[in-house]
């Protein structure tokens, strides 16, 4: 593919602002951005923790840690 985008995003979980390098490209950012398509269909490339972190800023390991003690209880 060859495409990067530097991403910045605050966590909706924490507040705390992310900056992740991702391998998406730049006119499938400005397709989703437009709201004409869903980040499935705009960025079928990009894996899940991706598509999440640019949704909601929230990174895998923050996912990780704010749900694993609901893991724990069930």
């Amino acid at each position: 593919m060859g495409f990067k985008m530097i991403i910045k995003r605050k966590s909706i979980l924490s507040g705390i602002e992310y900056t992740r390098d991702i391998p998406v490209n730049p006119e499938d950012m400005l397709v989703w951005e437009t709201g004409s398509v869903n980040i499935q269909d705009a960025m079928p490339y990009l894996n899940d923790n991706d598509r999440e972190f640019i949704l909601t800023g929230i990174t895998s390991e923050e996912w990780e840690g704010a749900f694993k003690e609901m893991e724990d209880i069930l």
